[in-house]
């Protein structure tokens, strides 16, 4: 198995806040609970569970992450977009002959859906994992750098012995991402292409 980099879904490959906000307020619509989407979509990151459980009592979360998920296939995909630079992020790992994982707390059904409406390919994608639940995904499937835009993606990192790359596109700061144990951020993707060259290459992980 040749060597992977890994990605963060939400705010790191795919800008899923103009979907999302569409989500939940099909959702609001669909269950008469009132949900500032505007609010929520400016926390992506944490599992879907955490987010809801601010809006609904908690014997109505359960119910609400089924209404949701059924609702998020018609009305999130369609204006989520590629995140700058996320394209030619992945044609860098593809150039270096590393393999290209996708580890989200995102169901994995949900994040293919995406991956595919945008032509973006993944040699894997791994779902629902959040924080130290991403580390055995990351091993299990030869990742050697961990890209993410939360704090909890430079903990996954961390749990898993590989360098966290964080990227400031999210509700993390540089900073944040940096205290959290980041080896490297950046404002966002553009500057990855560089960056993965000269680490993998130094690192004697390009193929080749």
């Amino acid at each position: 198995m040749s060597p992977a980099v890994g990605f963060d879904l939400d705010m790191t490959l795919i800008d899923s806040r103009p979907g999302i906000r569409a989500a939940y307020r099909a959702l609001t619509a669909a269950t008469g609970v009132h949900i500032d989407a505007d609010l929520a979509v400016t926390r992506l990151g944490p599992p879907l569970r955490h987010e809801l459980s601010q809006w609904f009592p908690a014997e109505q979360v359960e119910q609400a992450v089924t209404t949701y998920r059924a609702l998020y296939e018609d009305h999130a995909i369609t204006p989520t977009g590629p995140m700058p630079g996320a394209v030619e992020a992945l044609a860098a790992v593809r150039e270096l002959g590393l393999r290209v994982v996708v580890v989200t707390s995102k169901l994995g059904r949900l994040a293919e859906l995406h991956l595919d409406h945008l032509g973006i390919h993944a040699d894997v994608v791994a779902g629902d994992l959040f924080a130290e639940g991403k580390a055995a995904a990351l091993t299990e499937h030869g990742v050697r750098w961990y890209v993410g835009d939360h704090v909890a993606d430079m903990v996954a990192a961390t749990t898993a012995e590989v360098p966290g790359i964080g990227v400031a596109t999210g509700p993390c700061s540089a900073d944040e991402l940096s205290a959290a144990g980041a080896t490297y951020v950046m404002p966002d993707l553009t500057e990855f292409p560089a960056l993965v060259r000269e680490i993998a290459v130094g690192s004697g992980r390009a193929a080749g």
